[in-house]
């Protein structure tokens, strides 16, 4: 039981770092492409790596041989439906994330992000979850520190960092579908290329709509799109879909979480950003209701009903 759980600590952590570097993987891509071409592009990335990660975990016959090839990706019905759902939530969070930081900076995009970790119990309680007293209190610590962080002298959000809000909320139902469909036994690594073919039904859709990627721009923007798309998503969405296996929503997300100080520092390493007094305090305090909100506390913890992982 203990080596599993720390099999999903260490899953979920190299998840948290992975992410965290993202942000500057997606901020430099959009000096080439569009938003919507980069989160198609990165989808077409993460269901060619995770192929083979598939055809590597697939388990042998009875004879001692494996199924054909297009058996062992086929995915059953309720992994066929949970990475349908999980793809449609996905892509809607990848979109307004993309959009969000082409006008934003990444540390901020980063934080502001995070925020999907106390979204996740407040949007659990409409699935029969049990939501601590001290959520409020997180809340209203994340209200201060995103008026810190965001709001400028005119009282006014810009809308970067309100397209990255919005994105908060589809990750935390990223996260309350993924452990919906796990615990009905969908296959954790197929629903993740199920996911990403279906995000990118989503994001291909607007790019064709909205943007004309050509082959250069794609070719210029490389190096983001093979880190956004190998590692971020074919690598990282899945490490985060087997490490939530064996660790309960609420320790996932605090791990995760993480990815808000990752994302800091590789912008200022990276990319040179760096935030004012006034922003560093919204930073602090935003973690700072992060951390709080995932605390499990004597009796008043966040605590599920009827919840058993695998």
């Amino acid at each position: 039981m203990y080596q599993s759980q720390a099999k999903g600590t260490i899953l979920l952590l190299i998840t948290a770092l992975i992410w965290g570097a993202a942000f500057v993987a997606q901020s430099v891509g959009m000096d080439y492409i569009g938003p919507f071409t980069f989160s198609a592009a990165r989808d077409v990335i993460a269901i060619v790596v995770l192929i083979p990660v598939i055809l590597l975990f697939t388990d042998k016959r009875a004879d001692g041989t494996y199924p054909p090839i297009l058996h062992q990706l086929k995915p059953d019905r309720i992994t066929l439906i949970g990475g349908a759902w999980c793809g449609l939530v996905l892509g809607a969070a990848d979109t307004l994330q993309q959009v969000g930081i082409s006008m934003t900076t990444a540390g901020k995009a980063g934080f502001i992000t995070a925020l999907y970790i106390i979204l996740v119990p407040l949007l659990g309680r409409f699935m029969g979850r049990k939501v601590s007293r001290i959520i409020v209190i997180c809340v209203a610590l994340a209200i201060a520190g995103f008026y810190l962080l965001c709001i400028n002298g005119d009282f006014q959000v810009s809308f970067g960092d309100f397209l990255v809000l919005c994105c908060a909320v589809f990750f935390a139902l990223h996260i309350l579908v993924i452990d919906h469909f796990l615990l009905k036994k969908a296959n954790s690594i197929k629903l993740s290329w199920v996911q990403f073919a279906t995000a990118f039904l989503f994001s291909g859709t607007l790019t064709v709509l909205f943007e004309q990627p050509d082959w250069s721009a794609l070719w210029a923007a490389k190096w983001p799109l093979l880190y956004a798309g190998g590692l971020s998503s074919g690598v990282a969405y899945t490490l985060q879909i087997v490490g939530q296996k064996y660790t309960e929503p609420t320790t996932a997300t605090l791990i995760m979480s993480l990815e808000s100080v990752f994302a800091a520092l590789a912008g200022w390493l990276i990319l040179g950003e760096v935030m004012t007094a006034k922003e560093l305090t919204g930073c602090v305090l935003v973690f700072a209701a992060v951390i709080l909100a995932q605390i499990p506390l004597p009796h008043i913890s966040f605590r599920q009903k009827n919840h058993n992982h695998q």
